[in-house]
């Protein structure tokens, strides 16, 4: 790759071991990053990033005098990929995996790695101007599910909708169908067992191929083992197993 094609990149990380290790394992296995400058927290990152305009910000979650999300929203005029670095915190992952960001866990997989600068340098070729870093600050700010929004990969690119449209979730092999109130449905590529990660209250699985908004319920039927029927009027069977759970959700 030549010095024109390689992606101008910015490590903002507090711990300068973690700075160097992260460089050395990039230019050793990942030639096509280029890196223009580094910051050890939010304040020196949000004017670096402003003087510099990288394509792509290594961005550790935690730091002194703010974290990953003060730094995007401080550089909310700004186009670039972010691959975030960070020790594992649930409610992170979750707004991360939401937005369908690129995140790697400490300490850093070589493998890993190498996954998530490929798959930046693919979305960079396809120079597409979406800004995903404002709905991962928006989806880390909003405590209530239902109101974040969701990033779904299609085969066509992207989708964005709000967890609140969202009326179920279906298992279709590789992929999952998700179907919206508006009565559209998206074949996302993902395996439904990554929304069952996902997703909390009001989403539920009952079955081994649903995932039903708790929201949208509008009967429940005991007959053929149990049911129920959403407000499209979709019937979704109730497994034995999730029955006791999604019976206690309604008392």
């Amino acid at each position: 790759m030549n010095d024109f094609q390689k992606i101008k990149s910015v490590i903002v990380e507090d711990e300068s071991a973690a700075r160097e290790a992260l460089k050395n394992y990039l230019a050793k296995y990942c030639p096509q990053i280029e890196i223009i400058g580094e910051a050890q927290n939010s304040r020196e990152a949000i004017p670096l990033l402003h003087e510099l305009q990288p394509q792509l910000v290594f961005l550790d979650v935690e730091m002194p005098f703010g974290n990953a999300f003060d730094v995007l929203e401080g550089c909310k005029d700004l186009h670039f990929e972010t691959i975030f670095v960070t020790a594992f915190s649930e409610y992170s992952l979750k707004a991360l995996n939401q937005s369908a960001a690129y995140y790697l866990l400490k300490p850093i997989s070589i493998e890993e790695l190498i996954l998530a600068v490929n798959k930046v340098q693919q979305q960079l070729m396809k120079q597409e101007l979406f800004n995903r870093n404002q709905i991962i600050v928006q989806n880390f700010r909003e405590t209530k599910i239902e109101k974040q929004q969701v990033i779904l990969p299609t085969v066509e690119g992207f989708e964005v909708v709000k967890m609140e449209e969202i009326v179920r979730l279906r298992g279709n092999g590789n992929f999952t169908d998700i179907h919206l109130a508006n009565g559209t449905k998206k074949m996302v590529c993902r395996f439904l067992k990554h929304f069952d990660e996902l997703l909390d209250f009001p989403f539920m699985r009952v079955h081994k191929s649903h995932i039903i908004n708790l929201n949208f319920v509008k009967s429940y039927h005991k007959s053929l083992g149990g049911y129920v029927t959403l407000f499209d009027e979709t019937e979704i069977e109730i497994s034995v197993g999730y029955k006791e759970e999604f019976l206690r959700r309604f008392k």
